[in-house]
């Protein structure tokens, strides 16, 4: 993985541009000599007929009158030049007073144009004042160029480690908050919109406020209310759980073993407010295989801890973290702590024996073998120990019933298998322990300090952060997360602008042809699966900032007609919340799918993108069209390279590893030919090879590349589109200005803002909960596994084959 540095000599003409002072002793030099070239032709060619004044002029009279004249035209051209240089100053340079970039503690405006941080290592010439047409000095793009240069180390060699060239300087400066897992380019922008968000929600309510904004700030006032939820304590909480059939481990002798019956727990939960999925996943969801209608969905247990902690047994540190936390919520509700250890490690046990009879990430990734409809009535023989219509519904109740043929489409037939077999051989007494205690967990958060102290030293354990985020961010996560349309409406009214929709959609279908273009041009793919990737590119839809649905304030009443909060009880807030939500997803079983749906697609105040495969559609939200990933005043490569690379990333989503089991409707289908579908595969496994081999050093793990290709696929795909539709930019358009005080030309710009977009900088416990149970690459392989398989970027840094971020085997599928 360290192969020894190769030769970059060459390389580096292109990274850095000097200015040689000996050349203003040369044009001196010369110019002195044409002087006195021409003095002697003078003197050849006049003739000296009368004596002049000069020659009536003794040696001294002469020399002195020399002197006087030299030290005239020496003045003269001072005076000049210091003109030309005063009048160059005022033309060229902005000046840095009152300059926003300087309140952010970035370099001031002569800072960046004048080599800001040469002292520092950073290698730029200072070159003084410049009015060079290439190089744009507005004051965005100096505060585009100050950000850059804040985050660069140019001392490591961009073909060794672009990530670290790229990023260096923000890995060595950025100290993560006590109150955060990581910092990155998302969390920057993040923090700035909770900032926006809050300034809308604590504004004083007008009478005539419309009811969609009135429960966002009742919701927020609830949480903020610090005062009564001291005063509740946890009486809340303990009214619920005696509600629900009380938590054995709290009632000790007097719980009822006869009373419980885990199907008769879930209908309670349904009604409380609380999640039905501990035992087994219920939802309504789109059919896979039509999608144009929804079907009812089982699937396999949520776990309170990732099942790939819990496979690993009692004895791995983060399962005896959450043992541990068990333990101590129970005996803060009440619990003798003594009892609590038995009784909750029989339960813990129960919750891994559901983790191993669940299906692992890297064996979810087939769709098709998730999807085995059956009847009620085949379910009901089949797995004779559940009523299934009962179960069904009871649970969807009001908003729908279902009958005896009823398709359901059941995810892991196996689990529910062995699920019976597991709950016949577990006593009710560990059953209710298990299922009690993930309703306390869920709802530990909306209690008093003590409890949530507890919570965090969890939280610590698990992801490394030791304090909460200040109260109002936290009060605004959970209602903009809880009201995202009430929420989103109120940031898309006040803070978005919107010529950046405009030339997002420019960009969006910019990368889109290019994207259509790479599918024409593909060697390995046949003619009849080459028409339906077209026909799937072309049938995309995009979804970008906000539906037009958000300004108006009688669609948004008519939404939250039914949702009543008030500001004295926060946790019922929360459970009326859940109520909601889960009412309006039952009630959509009978209705026809709208894949254009403005609600779907009305949750604008977000950093973040998506692409659906059912709906084959790509989504861009007011809230990451800002920031480090776009701007309508800086030079486009930067928006290209950033917003650019997110575009393209979820356009190729639609032809991942599980994107591309979905036709041009969003359908289920296999319209692969046998011989293309193998020739993916094998360049999947590229894929899946390289990124599986790479280590993070600070924690000792490898990459899972089996569950992170998706990503990775659409990583490597995106930049590819994004950086050719900048140069098809460029072809119509024109060359653009570089960025001052960086000798960078605008395709190596572009990579460096692409790079830029995953500066991340994670805790040891943040980084092995990525590596553990996610789907994305941590963000210095985001950059270094994209660029180093891109040809492109190799020739913009003249890249010697066989560097580290040029080697000769390379990955890509698309």
């Amino acid at each position: 993985m360290n192969p020894e540095q190769p030769d970059f000599s060459n390389a580096r003409t292109l990274h850095f541009r000097t200015h040689d002072d000996g050349d203003n002793v040369k044009e001196e030099s010369s110019r002195s000599n044409r002087g006195k070239i021409f003095d002697n032709v003078y003197k050849m060619t006049t003739l000296d007929r009368n004596p002049t004044w000069w020659k009536r002029r003794s040696t001294l009279e002469r020399g002195l009158t020399v002197i006087a004249v030299c030290g005239v035209l020496l003045c003269i051209a001072l005076a000049v030049a210091l003109g030309v240089l005063a009048a160059n100053t005022m033309s060229c340079n902005v000046s840095s007073k009152n300059d926003p970039v300087n309140s952010e503690g970035l370099p001031s405006t002569a800072d960046a144009l004048n080599g800001y941080q040469q002292n520092k290592g950073v290698h730029v010439i200072d070159k003084g004042p410049s009015c060079d047409e290439d190089v744009c000095t507005t004051k965005e793009c100096i505060y585009t160029a100050s950000r850059l240069l804040k985050n660069m180390d140019p001392e490591v060699e961009p073909c060794d480690d672009f990530y670290d060239f790229a990023c260096g300087g923000f890995l060595k400066s950025t100290i993560i908050p006590d109150d955060k897992t990581s910092v990155n380019t998302f969390t920057e922008i993040s923090d700035e919109l909770q900032n926006q968000l809050r300034t809308s929600i604590e504004e004083k309510s007008t009478p005539d406020e419309p009811k969609p904004f009135r429960l966002a700030k009742n919701l927020y006032k609830a949480c903020m209310n610090k005062t009564i939820i001291e005063q509740q304590g946890l009486d809340p909480l303990l009214n619920i759980l005696r509600k629900l059939g009380g938590w054995p481990v709290l009632e000790g002798d007097q719980w009822n073993e006869n009373e419980f019956n885990w199907k008769e727990s879930v209908y309670k939960f349904r009604q409380m407010g609380y999640s039905v999925d501990y035992f087994i996943d219920f939802s309504i969801g789109v059919d896979l295989k039509n999608s144009t209608k929804r079907t009812i969905d089982l699937d396999q247990a949520a776990l309170g801890l990732s099942r790939e902690y819990l496979s690993k047994g009692f004895d791995d540190k983060i399962v005896q973290a959450y043992y541990s936390y068990m333990i101590d919520i129970a005996a803060i509700l009440g619990a003798n702590k003594t009892d609590a250890k038995d009784e909750l490690r029989e339960s813990l046990e129960f919750e891994m024996k559901l983790a191993n009879i669940s299906l692992p990430n890297e064996k979810r990734r087939n769709a098709t073998l998730l999807y085995n409809p059956m009847t009620v009535r085949e379910l009901s023989k089949t797995y004779s120990s559940v009523p299934w219509k009962e179960y069904f519904n009871t649970l969807l109740a009001p908003s729908a019933q279902v009958d005896e043929e009823e398709v359901v489409i059941v995810s892991v037939p196996n689990y529910i298998a062995s699920l019976e077999k597991l709950l016949a051989a577990t006593p009710k007494r560990v059953q209710a322990n298990y299922v009690m205690w993930r309703a306390a967990a869920s709802s530990v958060s909306y209690l008093t300090d003590e409890i949530r102290k507890r919570q965090l030293q969890y939280s610590t354990a698990l992801s490394g952060k030791t304090e909460r985020e200040p109260r109002w961010k936290e009060c605004i996560d959970t209602v903009s997360g809880s009201l995202a349309i009430s929420v989103g409406a109120l940031y898309v009214r006040k803070y978005f602008k919107e010529d950046a929709k405009k030339n997002a959609v420019e960009m969006v279908a910019d990368i889109r042809q290019e994207f259509t273009e790479i599918l024409k041009k593909v060697d390995w793919m046949d003619e009849e699966t080459r028409k339906s990737a077209l026909d799937k590119a072309a049938s995309m839809t995009s979804h970008i900032a906000y539906p037009d649905e958000l300004l108006d304030d009688e669609k948004l009443e008519q939404f939250y007609e039914k949702l009543e909060l008030t500001t004295d009880n926060y946790l019922e807030g929360i459970l009326n919340l859940t109520l909601f939500g889960v009412e309006y997803s039952f009630s959509k079983l009978r209705k026809p799918v709208n894949k254009s749906d403005w609600v779907t697609h009305g949750r604008p105040a977000i950093v973040n993108a998506f692409y659906s495969s059912i709906e084959n559609s790509i989504q861009f939200p007011a809230g990451i069209l800002q920031g480090a990933f776009f701007s309508n005043d800086r030079p486009r490569y930067m928006n290209y390279g950033a917003i650019g690379f997110v575009i393209g990333h979820e356009i190729t989503h639609g032809f991942d590893d599980q994107g591309r089991q979905f036709n041009k409707n969003g359908n289920l289908v296999d319209w692969w030919a046998p011989q293309t579908k193998e020739k993916y595969l094998e360049k999947a496994e590229c894929i899946i090879h390289q990124y599986g081999n790479y280590t993070v050093e600070d924690v000792g793990l490898n990459l899972n590349g089996i569950n992170t290709q998706g990503e990775n696929i659409a990583d490597n795909g995106g930049i590819k589109e994004a950086y050719l539709a900048y140069q098809e930019w460029v072809q119509r358009n024109h060359v653009e200005p570089k960025l001052p005080g960086l000798p960078y030309t605008p395709e190596q710009l572009f990579w460096i803002s692409a790079a830029n977009t995953w500066c991340s900088k994670y805790r040891p416990e943040a980084m092995k909960l990525r590596i553990t149970t996610g789907f994305h690459s941590p963000g210095k392989f985001r950059v270094l596994g994209p660029l180093s398989n891109m040809e492109e970027f190799s020739k913009d840094f003249n890249c010697p084959l066989g560097s580290k971020m040029n080697p000769e085997k390379k990955c890509a599928v698309w």
